[in-house]
């Protein structure tokens, strides 16, 4: 989730860092509306505490889910009934434990791409501490290559896939995505908002580029039905796309 071939860029243009330091009185509320959410409905626990801290000391940008989205995606997945999870930007794990724990232990599986072999290290170290290592597998490399590569398995078909990877290749995310799952699966595409600036149809920006074409792609390819949620937040002004799998 840094500006490489799998992993996320960092803050959309208009986005705060996630760190709550802006002084916009308007991201301030925001920040303290989210810490209130956060507290009272995902607290905090020692494995995602120290996933975080680890992150930060390891130099990682701090683009992770904030807590309250990591429980929104948790609930997806319960709620999705997931056994097999898809995720394509790992960083250091965050996401990937609020993921991996909404899976049933006797034969869930969850599998993370990621392009660098230093976060994927310190993201297996995060689930190790979090016990989730047994259920969980980490690819390193380019998340194009690793997923032709997993293409190529011909695996049971996953029954969710969060996309939080780079934005240049989030409509060939989805693509593969949508030859990886099954009609059911939930497809849930991160970061779509870029501070406002997914309005801007002239844009030269690549990541934003990139995240018009995935959401085109969802309106009009057949076999998806989805919407997508802007958010403000810790993260700032950003959002969501979500999309059904239908045939």
């Amino acid at each position: 989730m840094n500006p490489s071939p799998s992993t996320s860029p960092g803050p959309a243009p208009g986005s705060s860092t996630g760190t709550g330091s802006s002084t916009d009185p308007a991201q301030h509320l925001w920040t303290e509306v989210d810490d209130y959410f956060g507290d009272l409905l995902a607290p905090a626990d020692p494995a995602l505490t120290a996933t975080l801290r680890t992150s930060e000391s390891a130099g990682l940008p701090p683009i992770n889910v904030a807590p309250t989205q990591g429980k929104l995606l948790h609930l997806l997945a319960r709620i999705q009934g997931a056994r097999r999870i898809l995720e394509i930007g790992t960083l250091g794990g965050y996401s990937t434990i609020w993921l991996a724990r909404a899976l049933p232990a006797e034969d869930g599986h969850l599998l993370t791409l990621e392009y660098s072999q230093e976060h994927a290290a310190l993201a297996a170290t995060n689930l190790a501490r979090a016990g989730l290592d047994k259920i969980t597998e980490i690819r390193t490399g380019p998340a194009l290559d690793s997923l032709a590569a997993l293409h190529a398995e011909n695996p049971t078909p996953f029954d969710l896939v969060f996309i939080d990877a780079d934005k240049v290749n989030n409509r060939t995310y989805l693509e593969w995505s949508l030859k990886l799952t099954r009609p059911g699966s939930l497809i849930v595409v991160d970061n779509v908002v870029r501070g406002g600036a997914v309005v801007d149809a002239d844009t030269d920006d690549p990541a934003i580029r990139g995240t018009r074409a995935a959401l085109e792609l969802i309106a009009s390819h057949p076999d998806l039905d989805g919407t997508a949620v802007q958010t403000v937040g810790l993260k700032g002004h950003d959002g969501f796309a979500v999309a059904r799998v239908l045939g």
